[in-house]
């Protein structure tokens, strides 16, 4: 059986989450940034009228800070009925992948990202990280 995941890539890694997630991707919005609010939150943007909260996925994951000068994408996902703006680095392709493809993640991987992730798809050459979309948005 087959799954579809939209790509993303953060800190030059390959992570996916599944299509049906998905409500849109978009090139980086303004951010209003929330006094005292946890590192993660990036902020809350105006999306045609509708405010979301934006999590930053490379703070989520323990990953290092991006470069200011580069030009943030988001993508939308809906979780529990609620729209959500991730950031990420770059959006990638669509693609589909089979369960054979599949590992959990290994027994060794104690960082913040272990309990982010579902597991490990083996694509041509590069690993497809799943996200669990439902943890990483209540971290």
């Amino acid at each position: 059986m087959s799954t579809r995941f939209v790509t993303f890539t953060l800190d030059g890694r390959l992570y996916g989450v599944r299509v049906e997630s998905v409500q849109e991707v978009l090139r980086g919005l303004p951010r209003t940034r929330i006094p005292l609010a946890p590192a993660t939150m990036a902020g809350l943007i105006n999306l045609r009228g509708q405010v979301l909260s934006a999590l930053d996925l490379r703070e989520q994951l323990g990953l290092p800070p991006r470069n200011a000068e580069v030009d943030q994408m988001l993508v939308v996902i809906r979780v529990a009925g609620e729209s959500i703006a991730l950031l990420v680095d770059s959006i990638g392709a669509v693609v589909d992948v089979e369960d054979d493809q599949f590992e959990s993640p290994p027994d060794t991987l104690t960082d913040p990202s272990r309990d982010l992730l579902l597991g490990a798809y083996k694509l041509q050459g590069r690993l497809l990280l799943a996200l669990d979309v439902d943890r990483a948005v209540a971290a």
